[in-house]
């Protein structure tokens, strides 16, 4: 079946990176309304692609925005059904006079495609079409059951989305949810995104008298909102740089010593770090790397402050107000409505009399975790490393990714952060583009890795 399917690609390869390029022409710019028949264009060309591909049940499916395409085939019966996700939306060209070609006529240089879209996430989506079209037309039938859902809101945080899969949950059900829309580690070295931390984000108003007082007739003897916050957020760390708020860490779940090995193999140079940053001395948990803390500890950060007079010169007052941002990113099992109580029992407890404190919430997200030793990530790691030759490194992120914890938490069904893009391939910036030579391995990891599925 190998023998095939990589026959098929290779003598196939120049017409699917035509068809690529069509698929990058099209300027499918969610965030801009004069671009909106531009991505049903799109959503209907890639309608027509799936079709080709031998996909069946295809549909462009009207969501509140922008439509999602579907498509599938599920001739396979007692094998493992996997959920592909994609998005054909992308950014906005500009600034235009820094791109080297034009942004929406795709040009092949040093083996690499140039145009707004390549990485960012046309090339990765077409990489799964082509998979599947490789299997149909070499093979006949493809070794697992499938399911295609493009989106074309994700540039715009995708609004529609949540709505749509828990309207669809059922039609949409799978083992397991495949992504290819991060980066590798660099150039030939395949990684796997197993987990991504959540956020749980809140305001703190700290209230004194009713209105800000004359410091010469009230200073020392009425109570000071700014003072009294500075003391609030510094309650909120102890000098290990561990979170100071009672429960914050009882549900994370520990690294093992595993996962701290194979983090250290990606951990970055921290002398450099601080460097580029202009530092001298990095800040954190004690006990952990700079990669543990930014991708798989908890944190705390105050984001923002305000209170009494910031103009020029100095106003003599006592500041009858004053506010904070706070933002966590959170790590499994956190839960932000747990975070959220948590936060306003410390408020209340370090408040001083005299005063009062609320807090508002106003961000969240959950935390992903797919276990890297999931046999679909086992697989996954597996066919990386038989394309590309060379050890799958299993990373996490330290941002979030708002549709995954979508499809986690709605069809209860592991992710697998499967990318192939590179981190220097500007996406969202001019000249983005993407490494054909990930095109070509990528087509041969997507094909093995079902075929491993297929044996599980």
């Amino acid at each position: 079946m190998k023998a095939k399917t990589e026959s098929y690609a290779s003598q196939h390869r120049e017409r699917h990176l035509e068809e690529l390029k069509e698929l990058l022409r099209i300027p499918s710019i969610s965030t801009l309304s004069e671009h909106k028949k531009d991505v049903h264009r799109c959503a209907e060309w890639l309608s027509g692609a799936l079709t080709h591909a031998g996909l069946e049940n295809v549909e462009i499916m009207p969501t509140a925005g922008l439509p999602i395409v579907y498509g599938d085939w599920l001739h396979a019966p007692g094998k493992p059904t996997i959920l592909v996700y994609g998005h054909y939306d992308v950014q906005p060209a500009d600034p235009l006079d820094e791109w080297h070609s034009e942004p929406f006529e795709p040009v092949i240089r040093d083996g690499k495609i140039y145009a707004r879209g390549a990485t960012d996430d046309k090339a990765q989506l077409w990489i799964h079409v082509k998979a599947a079209e490789t299997f149909l037309k070499a093979v006949g039938s493809l070794p697992l059951n499938i399911k295609f859902i493009l989106e074309g809101e994700e540039e715009i945080t995708s609004p529609s989305l949540a709505p749509f899969v828990e309207k669809h949950a059922e039609k949409l059900k799978a083992d397991a949810i495949v992504i290819s829309d991060s980066p590798m580690l660099e150039r030939g070295k395949p990684a796997l995104l197993y987990g991504l931390r959540g956020v749980a984000g809140v305001e703190i108003e700290m209230l004194a008298a009713r209105n800000d007082l004359h410091s010469g007739l009230y200073g020392g003897g009425v109570p000071n909102a700014v003072h009294a916050l500075a003391g609030l957020l510094d309650s909120f760390h102890d000098e290990d740089g561990r979170v100071a708020v009672e429960g914050f860490y009882d549900r994370v779940i520990q690294l093992t010593e595993q996962e701290r090995g194979e983090l250290a193999r990606v951990s970055q140079d921290e002398g450099k770090i601080r460097e580029d940053l202009g530092l001298s001395e990095l800040f954190g948990e004690k006990g952990y790397t700079f990669t543990e803390r930014t991708t798989a500890r908890p944190t705390l950060e105050v984001t923002g402050i305000s209170g009494g007079f910031a103009g020029e010169g100095i106003k003599p007052i006592v500041p009858a107000r004053a506010s904070a941002k706070i933002a966590c990113r959170l790590v499994a099992d956190q839960r932000p409505e747990e975070i959220f109580e948590l936060i306003e029992r410390h408020v209340a407890v370090h408040t001083p009399s005299g005063l009062k404190a609320s807090v508002k919430r106003v961000l969240q997200g959950n935390p992903f975790l797919t276990p890297a030793d999931h046999p679909v990530m086992v697989a996954a790691a597996a066919a990386l490393e038989e394309a590309y030759g060379e050890k799958t490194a299993l990373t996490r992120g330290g941002g979030s990714i708002p549709i995954v914890d979508v499809f986690e938490r709605l069809l209860q069904a592991p992710v697998v952060m499967m990318g192939f893009g590179l981190p220097d391939e500007n996406l969202h910036a001019p000249n983005e583009h993407f490494d054909l030579d990930n095109f070509d391995k990528g087509l041969q990891a997507v094909c093995v890795f079902w075929e491993k599925l297929d044996n599980q």
